[in-house]
C-alpha cells in the first residue's frame, strides 16, 4: 500500500477522520520517510495528530517528551479511546507509584505500547 493510502486509511481507523488539516499530511509523509521535522502550529492546529498517526504506523515506541502532567494524561486518555488496547499509551511522570511504573514498563517489553510521554524530570 503506497504512503499516501497508508496514512489516509490510519486515519480513518484510528481516529475516525476523512481528511487532513492544513499541512498535517505532508509533515507525517516527512516523518515517515525518517527526515527530521520540524512543525510549528497554533493551539489547535493538529499538533498531536502529526506524530500520533506516524507512531501508530511504525514499529516500536514514541517517546513524547512533555513538561505538562495533565496535557500527558488527556493525550494518553485520547489514545487509549481510540484503542482496543490500553497498553497502546501510557505516561510516565512523578504522579505513577512504583505498581504503575512497573506496568507501562511491562506494556513497553512486551511491544503493547506505540506512544510513551515522558516528563523531563522523568528522563
Amino acid at each position: 500500500m503506497e504512503g499516501q493510502e497508508i496514512l489516509h486509511k490510519g486515519l480513518k481507523e484510528y481516529f475516525g477522520f476523512d481528511t487532513f488539516k492544513g499541512n498535517q499530511e505532508a509533515i507525517m509523509r516527512s516523518i515517515l520517510s525518517e527526515k527530521n521535522t520540524f512543525v510549528l502550529m497554533p493551539t489547535g492546529g493538529g499538533k498531536s495528530l502529526c506524530y500520533q498517526l506516524p507512531a501508530l504506523l511504525s514499529e516500536g515506541t514514541a517517546i513524547v517528551i512533555s513538561p505538562l502532567i495533565a496535557l500527558m494524561k488527556n493525550q494518553v486518555d485520547s489514545m487509549r479511546n481510540f484503542s482496543q488496547e490500553d497498553g497502546i499509551a501510557h505516561f510516565l511522570n512523578s504522579s505513577l507509584n512504583r505498581q504503575e511504573v512497573e506496568e507501562v514498563k511491562r506494556d513497553i517489553m512486551a511491544g503493547k505500547t506505540k506512544l510513551l510521554y515522558v516528563a523531563p524530570e522523568s528522563l
